[in-house]
């Protein structure tokens, strides 16, 4: 991690213009270098280094793979995901509810499709694709012991306002926020209704990222699910919901060097 003299910037990034990896069963997006999409311009903002917008289908999903000393939050637009892992660790995430799982030492893991409910109507069980975002972010340390942990935060997001789901800054220290292996960093979400204004954090570095609806951020103007913006040494932003939306906003206080 490191403090640097900052450039203010507020920088646009378009949903059309992400990386893209089509798998069949997976489409996935990509806000920074990914795999085999790789810009060395684009590799992180702030501690963020990994912003994947995961659309997949019933009944598939990642098999068992490894991670290592990261810290990965994942967040459920639509559908249902389940977790398991090799520290015995497992669960479903649903809309509402945040998930973090440190990788640490190291761990194995795999997400699938849960997508099981029974449609009264038609009187036989529903599938139906599973939307998520998953975020990693550097730990402050290497090698701690792997973990998981979940909260459900649908009864904060009520309000319209950020919420705190993911932190590892001594502020959130009890709130609502899940806790991550990061002094510097805080994923926020909100769901505002249409009209709904908010006000972003003032940070050294913010990443907006819209996940449905659409919104009107000062001093850029609209923006739609996909789209995200990176702010540089500037904050406070009003962000105004045209329709029903939602975000999720990373505050961070430091950057990776480099």
């Amino acid at each position: 991690m490191s403090t640097v003299t900052l450039t203010p910037g507020v920088d646009v990034r378009r949903a059309a213009d992400r990386f893209s990896t089509q798998w069949g069963w997976l489409d996935s997006k990509h806000s920074f270098s990914f795999g085999r999409h790789h810009d060395p311009r684009n590799t992180h903002h702030g501690m963020l280094l990994v912003n994947n917008d995961d659309v997949v289908d019933p009944d598939t999903g990642f098999d068992t793979h490894p991670h290592r000393d990261m810290e990965i939050v994942t967040w459920v637009v639509r559908g249902s995901l389940v977790h398991q892992d090799s520290s015995g660790h497992s669960g479903v995430i649903y809309p509402g509810l945040a998930q973090r799982m440190s990788a640490g030492t190291g761990i194995l893991h795999s997400e699938k499709n849960d997508s099981w409910r029974f449609d009264a109507a038609h009187g036989e069980a529903a599938r139906e694709p599973v939307h998520f975002v998953q975020m990693w972010v550097l730990p402050d340390e290497a090698g701690v012991t792997p973990g998981y942990q979940q909260q459900e935060v649908d009864a904060e997001l009520l309000s319209g306002g950020l919420v705190p789901v993911a932190s590892g800054m001594p502020q959130h220290a009890g709130d609502t926020a899940i806790s991550i292996h990061n002094r510097y960093a805080a994923l926020h979400a909100a769901r505002p209704g249409a009209g709904t204004s908010l006000e972003l954090p003032d940070a050294p570095f913010l990443h907006l990222f819209v996940t449905d609806g659409a919104v009107d951020l000062e001093g850029v103007g609209e923006l739609g699910a996909g789209d995200a913006v990176r702010f540089t040494a500037t904050g406070g932003q009003r962000l105004t919901a045209s329709r029903d939306a939602e975000v999720l906003v990373w505050e961070m206080h430091a950057t990776i060097p480099g």
